[in-house]
């Protein structure tokens, strides 16, 4: 099956919400506990469109397989030139190469953009994120034990960054 890598649209976003409330009900990736809707979805999708951020979407002939985008890390000036990343496959598509794809082109974009440094967050037992983020560069920048809690367990945080340029300080 041919999977095509393109910035997404509105009518993408039923098989972005099926991917996220996957996620959400079964794993650790994101640390809530109940599935939205699509108005949220839509007003996520919306947030990013007007910040000038990318939503990117793996498809093929079945749809969206997955996504990723990155958005302020923090929301205070001083953080302007560093953005978190997410990045979500469907589960009948993990294991297959989507996720190193879209992240390039992710980094890709967020160097476009003048973005300065790239943060991941991850529990810290999901190692084949860890990897994932070593090969393409991202270091281990921080350890936070016990920050979050889900299915009944407290989830340990790893922060990981990854320098995108050079750039000298702005003024």
């Amino acid at each position: 099956m041919n999977v095509c890598l393109r910035h997404a649209v509105s009518d993408d976003l039923p098989g972005i919400l099926a991917i996220y409330n996957d996620a959400v009900l079964n794993t650790l990736a994101i640390w809530n506990e109940a599935p939205v809707d699509l108005a949220n979805r839509q007003a996520w999708f919306e947030a990013r469109r007007q910040q000038g951020y990318p939503i990117l979407v793996a498809v093929d002939d079945t749809g969206v397989v997955g996504y990723a985008s990155f958005g302020d890390w923090r929301p205070f000036e001083g953080f302007r030139l560093t953005v978190e990343h997410s990045v979500y496959i469907r589960q009948d598509q993990r294991g297959k190469g989507l996720a190193p794809r879209l992240m390039g082109e992710l980094i890709e974009r967020a160097r476009a953009c003048g973005k300065h440094v790239m943060v991941a967050a991850i529990e810290s037992g999901n190692t084949a994120s860890i990897r994932l983020h070593e090969r393409l560069g991202f270091v281990v920048s921080g350890q936070m034990a016990q920050v979050g809690v889900k299915f009944g367990r407290w989830l340990d945080l790893t922060f990981m960054q990854l320098q995108l340029d050079a750039q000298p300080i702005p003024s």
